[in-house]
């Protein structure tokens, strides 16, 4: 028998609409659990006419009764943490009897900040296109072992001894190496202690907490952050975020063993977007992709940077799809291309004169990439809001069978809006979906 579990992950470079899915799901599961990434991603969730931007925390705290649990494999900014749990108190949002915090998870520390904004802004250096938050400094000291979890910053002792230690280490290199002013570690100290206190009742066992449920019979459904292809391993290397954003990342995010985890869902738009540096082989050069952003309002929800744009791209995501062995496809975003007489879609690629449908794994493969397009009749009318399959355009129906047919996955979903209830849930999906109510 399959386990109560599904993971949802994005199929590209994050920015998919995860949220909104993760949220719409989430009344069929006892727990919404993040394993990965840390305050540099951002889920928005509409609600009627509430609008809720997440960064760290669970979407699944939206639903009464669903517990939001922040993994291991997360790394914590404390402060952020904070601000948000304060925002959705504010909003009514029962943070404090449904929301968890893992006692490993990795801890965010000033100095994790100040190390990657001068190393991103440094002359000569390669731009990665980080949200400097700290994130990629954070999971370098957890691979050093020489990391904070959150179970350390609870010992008042403790913290302060690995403050000041690691502040005089930090402010050494940042000084040498970028000319950068100090931190002062007793004013860290006193920031940090006060801030651990105010978490430590959101402290637990997480991976007991997860495997606890299923024991009892519950669901749970682990919610990825960013995309495939930003994956430390699998993702378009070094253009990359720090941590497994592929479906591997939810059994070593969250101390939860990979034989329970039931199913893999995979979140697309209906075509891609990239924030940031690096390969983007599909990517839109002309007034299209303007317009595509400003229909798909494209924008980062944490930081406001516009979102690069790009046709669908077939070979990617059937890497995507091998790599997490996803079963289900949920496609985000389909009413952005109602006005498109024409969508081409790429599937295939020629590099160096020669066709391919492999990603390659170097970055300079991926940018002589010139990619080979079939192209679809557009529907020109509106989708929004359409929850039945039958009554979409035959174009659009077409258009989503072409996807479903060269991925390798099922469509499970289609996104015709950004609210809750401009969803289209497939019956085979509902079927399968039913099977892991708790």
């Amino acid at each position: 028998m399959r386990a109560k579990t599904a993971v949802v992950l994005g199929a590209q470079w994050g920015d998919e609409g995860k949220g909104k899915i993760v949220d719409v799901l989430s009344e069929r599961f006892s727990a919404v659990a993040r394993y990965a990434g840390g305050h540099n991603a951002g889920h928005t969730v509409i609600i009627g006419e509430q609008k809720f931007v997440l960064q760290l925390i669970p979407c699944g705290v939206l639903r009464p009764g669903c517990k939001g649990v922040i993994g291991n494999g997360v790394v914590l900014d404390p402060i952020a943490f904070l601000s948000e749990v304060d925002r959705l108190r504010q909003l009514g949002v029962a943070v404090d009897e449904q929301l968890f915090i893992s006692n490993r998870a990795q801890v965010i520390l000033p100095y994790h900040r100040m190390i990657e904004l001068a190393a991103e802004c440094a002359p000569g250096r390669q731009k990665i296109g980080t949200t400097s938050k700290g994130i990629g400094p954070a999971y370098e000291d957890k691979m050093k072992r020489s990391g904070l979890r959150v179970v350390d910053m609870l010992n008042p002792d403790l913290l302060k001894t690995h403050i000041e230690a690691a502040c005089a280490e930090k402010n050494a290199i940042a000084h040498a190496l970028f000319g950068t002013d100090p931190l002062d570690p007793a004013q860290m100290y006193d920031e940090y202690a006060a801030a651990a206190e105010k978490i430590r009742h959101f402290v637990t066992d997480s991976g007991r907490l997860l495997n606890g449920i299923l024991a009892k019979g519950g669901s749970i459904m682990f919610e990825g952050a960013q995309g495939t292809m930003l994956d430390i391993d699998h993702g378009t290397y070094p253009f990359v975020t720090s941590s497994s954003a592929t479906a591997g990342g939810a059994a070593t995010g969250t101390g939860v063993g990979p034989t329970s985890i039931g199913t893999v869902i995979a979140v697309t738009k209906a075509y891609v977007t990239r924030v940031g540096e690096g390969p983007f082989p599909t990517e839109i050069h002309d007034a299209v992709g303007e317009t595509l952003r400003a229909r798909g309002h494209e924008y980062g929800a944490v930081t406001g940077r516009p979102r690069r744009c790009g046709w669908l791209d077939m070979p990617l995501l059937r890497y995507s799809n091998q790599v997490n062995g996803a079963e289900w496809l949920v496609i985000t975003k389909m009413d952005v291309l109602d006005e498109l007489a024409e969508i081409p879609i790429c599937v295939g690629y020629e590099i160096d004169g020669k066709v391919t449908d492999e990603v390659p794994a170097d970055v300079r493969g991926l940018e002589s990439i010139k990619p080979r397009y079939t192209t679809l009749k557009g529907w020109r009318t509106s989708t929004e809001g359409i929850t039945e399959f039958d009554k979409l355009p035959k174009e659009a129906q077409e258009y989503l069978r072409f996807q479903e047919r060269e991925s390798g996955a099922r469509i499970g979903m289609v996104s015709t809006g950004p609210d809750r209830n401009q969803t289209m849930i497939l019956p085979e999906f509902a079927a399968a979906l039913d099977q892991m109510k708790a």
